[in-house]
């Protein structure tokens, strides 16, 4: 599967010739009738005995590639379609008697394979037999015609072979749509996260810069100077996101809890929120460092647009964080945005529980993620 457009690749031209090769290696088995047709002491049952052997082989090989094709794209065998091209086969094996007599009966391996790669099991094995009797009925009738056991022995072991290949294609063509299809989830999820993570960046990002810059021009006529100070720390929240971005697309993006607690106490200053934000924090491992840093990163972000609170509290333990606010609450129990969404994404990866709602006293917001009882 090509990894840019998600679409499978073309069959290679190697692979087409192998396929062919495939199915002609087998025409070897028709050289006992076309010496007998070469051998005719009359032309036209040369000629005869030649061109339906041709055709027959000719034949053969299309129907194969034919039933290939579709197995390899997981398509069913039309029944009716491969009972013609069949009975085609069947016929032009019959067509060549004049010139092949009583070696003709080696066609019939074709057949009784070709049956097994088209055909259900159930007429797959009437069609065998019919094939394995033939030559031991024809003996019987036209006793001049010889070698009917050995007719008979190999289409048997033809079709047990016809068996394995068939299957065996099958499971390949299975396998192939199972990569084919683990590809395209594969593109879709990383579409996903790189989605997630643009989004939890640039939100609150840009959520910070919007804030400073509405609160710089509050404050160009009354306050140049602080307002040159909001300005210029709008520039460097503006440059900060643009390498944050560059970071995600290039898989480099670190998030650490201690930087987006500092985060959040500079875009709850600027949103004249109070903050109640930890001095310190308790020593974490790695992961639930990254996951509690875009919990706060989620709620200060949260906090900050929506909330329309006066304070802001940040609790971190060894086996959770909580962010609450004194605002208005959510609108709903399970509130969020797609922020939300990619936090409870990050929190299932590592078994998390995440949890949105009031506070215990019925007001305002609370977020927290809690870590499961194994990794406390």
């Amino acid at each position: 599967m090509d990894s840019l457009t998600g679409q499978p690749r073309p069959v290679s031209r190697r692979w087409r010739f192998t396929g062919w090769l495939l199915a002609a290696v087998w025409l070897f088995f028709l050289n006992v009738p076309l010496s007998t047709a070469l051998h005719q002491p009359q032309p036209w049952r040369r000629v005869v005995g030649v061109a339906t052997l041709i055709a027959f082989g000719l034949g053969y090989v299309l129907l194969f590639q034919w039933a290939r094709q579709l197995r390899e794209h997981l398509q069913p065998i039309p029944p009716r379609r491969a009972g013609i091209a069949l009975t085609g086969l069947a016929v032009l094996g019959l067509a060549s008697i004049p010139g092949t007599a009583g070696d003709w009966t080696a066609t019939l391996v074709f057949v009784a394979a070709s049956a097994v790669f088209l055909l259900s099991a159930a007429q797959a094995l009437i069609i065998v037999a019919l094939c394995a009797l033939i030559p031991l009925v024809g003996a019987w009738l036209v006793p001049t015609w010889t070698g009917e056991s050995t007719v008979t022995f190999a289409v048997l072991l033809a079709s047990f072979a016809m068996f394995g290949v068939s299957r065996l294609a099958q499971r390949n063509s299975e396998l192939r749509a199972a990569q084919r299809e683990i590809s395209r989830l594969a593109v879709a999820e990383e579409r996903a996260r790189a989605a997630r993570d643009l989004h939890d960046i640039l939100g609150h990002s840009l959520t910070v810069v919007a804030i400073k810059a509405e609160l710089a021009g509050r404050l160009i006529e009354v306050d140049r100077a602080r307002a040159a100070v909001e300005i210029a720390e709008v520039e460097a929240l503006a440059r900060a996101a643009l390498s944050d971005v560059r970071q995600t697309v290039g898989a480099y993006r670190e998030v650490t809890l201690v930087a987006e607690l500092a985060g959040a106490r500079s875009a709850l200053a600027a949103a004249g929120i109070a903050a109640d934000l930890p001095a310190e924090v308790p020593a974490l491992p790695d992961e639930w460092d990254r996951l509690f840093g875009w919990a706060v990163r989620e709620g200060v972000t949260n906090v900050v647009r929506h909330s329309g609170a006066r304070c802001c509290t940040v609790r971190v333990h060894p086996d959770r964080v909580e962010v609450s606010d004194d605002g208005r609450g959510p609108s709903t129990p399970d509130a969020g945005g797609y922020g939300l969404v990619g936090l409870r994404e990050r929190a299932r990866e590592l078994d998390a529980a995440l949890s949105v709602g009031r506070r215990p006293d019925g007001s305002g917001f609370l977020l927290r993620v809690h870590a499961p009882a194994e990794a406390r």
